[in-house]
């Protein structure tokens, strides 16, 4: 018997080998700038847990979209922004395994993209909505290729959360 498992969500961090380019030049053309961190609590992207106080992190300039449209081939136009990306200053082994999503106690903006890399459409979510079923809702349109997850304080990007895939079981 066949049956077909409930997609899931997952927040993706930036990878090492992309985090590895970043750290010797930022998608601004800066190198980046290891500091360390005093005071702790900055959201880190490459593992997608808050820094301690005192790890050694780097601010980098990075361009998501411009990424993800280098694998799939789409042409994001002028939606191809950059902006701030707190990292650990060296490798950091990535997000926990099974750590599911992240950062989602605070205001967030829920940016939807087409396949195309166009912007379909934005939502805020607040800490007193289920983040989850949100995010969820968002896949709901068959246009929406990927999520971007941002920070409303500042707009920054947090992570992106792709189009599930259908798993199929036994």
């Amino acid at each position: 018997m066949t049956t077909h498992a409930t997609p899931r969500l997952a927040a993706r961090a930036i990878t090492e080998p992309v985090l590895a380019e970043l750290r010797a030049s930022d998608d601004a053309g800066r190198p980046a700038t290891a500091v360390t961190d005093a005071e702790g609590g900055a959201p880190l992207r490459c593992c997608l847990r808050r820094s301690e106080r005192g790890e050694r992190i780097a601010l980098v300039s990075y361009a998501p979209l411009r990424r993800w449209a280098a694998d799939t081939g789409a042409e994001p136009g002028a939606y191809d922004e950059r902006g701030p990306v707190f990292v650990h200053a060296e490798p950091c082994g990535g997000p926990a395994p099974g750590g599911g999503l992240a950062f989602t106690g605070a205001h967030r903006v829920l940016r939807r993209y087409s396949r195309h890399g166009h912007i379909l459409g934005g939502r805020l979510v607040t800490p007193s909505e289920d983040f989850e079923a949100a995010l969820s809702e968002a896949f709901t349109d068959p246009e929406v290729a990927l999520v971007h997850v941002r920070a409303v304080e500042y707009g920054c990007f947090l992570y992106e959360v792709r189009r599930p895939v259908k798993v199929r079981g036994s």
